[in-house]
């Protein structure tokens, strides 16, 4: 029983499959206040770079739609289209500020997730509707922070407020004293450096906030043992699909290397029961290496396609065995099969001059040089 309650428990860490299937539902991190300092800071950045421009524009924007000349008053027409020139010139230059904030609002999202649409987090949801659960969430650890971030950002942003005006009074003061395009100069000024104060308090709140949002989308999506497990075995697919596919690998791994046979220089038979082709580079520096094996049947497709390939097969009960055993595919023979390897290996290249006399089968004891547990009959 108890290990029943363990593998019900939500301990496992999210695997990529369940955060990207949560991806794709919509439900991926998102941090309000990180989203709120990007606007400010792109606020800050627009005035600090275009408010000139800005100013100059809206300065021309109001004087342009202020002063009406008599012949517009009078006649409709004329009115229209000049508030439409107003619009056109107001959109125009705000323009750049809007991009800016649009950039900014899209760029704090996929920092934080990435990239995410998904129409089924619009649907609506009834169990948003359960009593239950939204006193649970009222009464927990995300209210809980949310309320201390609320106070959080109330403090530092009134502190933030109180500086600036504190500083800043005498200024603010004397905006009667100056002329309509000092004022206004003077005002984008002192409303760039309150968006500098105030990105700047915020930064500490996002600092707090993101990584929060972080530590609680993983933990909404935690898994218990059991769902880690039954995950692992959907991706790993049904048993006879994977039978299936180890059935296909083996089949075309069976296939390269009988393609590998007509390579060979020499077939060591049993003869009936094991079969292995060596090959082997007199100009290299390796030893010979074995390029096919098998046995029963697989032995019997060896024996024929060399038998094809008009490559020497030579029965070596002992040898064979060992070889069949001792040696991988698409590996080097062993040191302690060098000696009985290099006797039939001489013999065959001797086989292939036709300029020297048919050279006399290898019969050594020495030729049967191989471990004792592949000695026996042969068969």
């Amino acid at each position: 029983m108890a290990d029943q309650d363990t593998s019900q428990e939500k301990t496992e860490e999210p695997t990529e499959k369940r955060l990207q299937d949560a991806k794709k539902k919509g439900q991926v991190p998102r941090s309000r206040d990180l989203n709120t300092l990007l606007s400010l800071v792109a606020a800050a950045i627009s005035m600090l770079f275009l408010g000139q421009m800005l100013i100059v524009d809206l300065f021309d924007l109001m004087t342009g739609s202020l002063a009406f000349d008599l012949q517009v008053i009078k006649n409709p027409e004329l009115m229209f289209e000049q508030i439409s020139r107003s619009v056109a010139h107001g959109l125009g230059a705000l323009a750049p500020l809007f991009a800016l904030f649009v950039f900014a609002a899209f760029l704090g999202p996929v920092a934080m997730g990435g990239w995410s649409f998904s129409l089924e987090s619009l649907a609506p949801k009834l169990e948003k509707l359960s009593p239950i659960k939204g006193f649970s969430r009222m009464f927990g650890l995300q209210s809980l922070v949310e309320l201390v971030k609320a106070l959080m950002k109330f403090l530092l942003v009134a502190a933030a407020a109180f500086s600036i005006i504190y500083f800043s009074i005498s200024e603010l003061i004397n905006l009667g004293l100056m002329t309509v395009i000092g004022a206004t100069a003077k005002a984008g000024s002192m409303l760039l450096w309150s968006f500098i104060g105030f990105s700047s308090v915020l930064i500490l709140v996002a600092l707090i906030d993101v990584p929060f949002q972080l530590w609680q989308h993983k933990d909404k999506l935690k898994m218990t043992r059991q769902e880690v497990r039954d995950e692992l075995k959907d991706s790993e697919g049904r048993p006879e699909v994977k039978g299936q596919i180890r059935k296909m690998q083996r089949q075309l791994s069976e296939q390269r290397m009988m393609d590998a046979v007509p390579t060979a220089d020499v077939v060591i038979t049993n003869p009936t029961h094991f079969a292995v082709a060596l090959r082997y580079d007199e100009h290299g520096l390796g030893a010979p290496k074995v390029v096919a094996k098998g046995q029963d049947f697989m032995a019997a497709r060896i024996r024929e396609i060399a038998a094809d390939h008009n490559i020497t097969i030579f029965e070596a009960p002992p040898l064979a065995r060992a070889l069949y055993g001792m040696v991988e595919l698409n590996r080097e023979i062993p040191a302690s099969l060098y000696k009985a390897v290099a006797q039939i290996l001489a013999y065959v290249f001797q086989l292939k001059d036709p300029s020297k006399v048919r050279p006399q089968k290898p019969t050594a004891p020495g030729y049967f040089d191989v471990p004792e547990q592949y000695r026996g009959e042969t068969v």
